[in-house]
């Protein structure tokens, strides 16, 4: 039987009223979280020390971000139009590697760094139109290189701690997948799924491991995070007061601290009035620090 956790047990830090809240991404060094709000074309930082939650627009939908090796001022973007940069001194935008640019109907989502400083993340229809994305790999020299067609919502992904794993979620599919990785060659292979969550339960969105190996998929729709263990049994449900829950982090001094985004576009204020939050569950289980871009 799996632990049921109240939604009264989570914080809520940030009355973002975020259009689509996603991608939180923890600083180690700064202590700090950046999350991004995708429609709402802004990037934010939140400072837990202060509860100062800070946003740079970037001028084009953003779907993920990722911190760079060596690049403390610098974010890395997966922007509507392709792979860019962000300097946090001067709110400057750089568009490095279009991606799609010239289809106006797709934009990137969720995308992380790997163990070995690549970046993945994958494109959708705006409409959330099925298979009409594509999912990428970017490399520290700012290539680009396709891996595999017939996206339709590309999200959660995250990768054991080997590195011999990576999990991945195309949210209609309603299942989890892994991959065979092959982190000197930044390659995938044998794809299968390793557990299905029903339709009841929510769409799987937003993922991340923790330091034992389960995995915490945000449910949108239904307002929670499953924690999972890799075989797939329901380990912990967390309840949050926000149906549209989006994708999860940990965070905080000892990385026990699970940091939640959700969405408010299309819900109406007296209906949710936190929708689009950003909220903290305290979680007793300890995260991993983020991967970084080397690029």
């Amino acid at each position: 039987m799996a632990d049921e956790v109240a939604a009264s047990e989570l914080e809520l830090l940030v009355d973002a009223h975020a259009s689509v809240g996603e991608g939180p991404v923890w600083s180690v060094d700064e202590q700090a979280l950046y999350w991004v709000d995708i429609i709402g074309d802004a990037v934010h930082r939140y400072d837990p020390a202060t509860g100062a939650d800070r946003a740079w627009n970037v001028g084009q939908s953003v779907g993920a971000i990722g911190l760079r090796q060596g690049h403390p001022s610098s974010l890395l973007l997966a922007l509507r139009d392709g792979f860019g940069t962000l300097d946090l001194g001067s709110g400057k935008v750089e568009l490095r590697t279009p991606v799609e640019a010239e289809n106006g109907a797709n934009r990137l989502n969720d995308g992380k760094p790997d163990p070995r400083g690549r970046f993945w993340a994958g494109t959708m229809g705006y409409n959330s139109e099925p298979e009409l994305g594509t999912f990428y790999r970017l490399d520290p020299d700012w290539s680009v290189t396709p891996q595999f067609s017939g996206v339709s919502i590309s999200n959660g992904l995250d990768w054991t701690v080997d590195e011999r794993t990576m999990y991945y979620i195309d949210s209609p599919t309603q299942s989890v997948d892994a991959f065979d990785f092959d982190a000197n060659q930044g390659r995938i292979a044998g794809r299968r799924s390793v557990f299905q969550i029903p339709r009841s339960v929510g769409l799987p969105d937003g993922m991340t491991l923790d330091a034992e190996g389960y995995l915490w998929v945000s449910l949108f729709g239904v307002g929670a995070v499953n924690r999972y263990a890799p075989d797939g049994r329901l380990d912990r449900v967390v309840h949050v007061p926000a149906s549209q829950t989006t994708c999860c982090a940990f965070g905080g001094a000892n990385l026990d601290e699970l940091y939640i985004t959700s969405a408010a576009r299309g819900l109406s204020a007296s209906a949710e009035p936190n929708a689009g939050g950003l909220y903290r569950y305290r979680a007793g289980v300890k995260g991993r620090p983020p991967n970084t871009f080397a690029g």
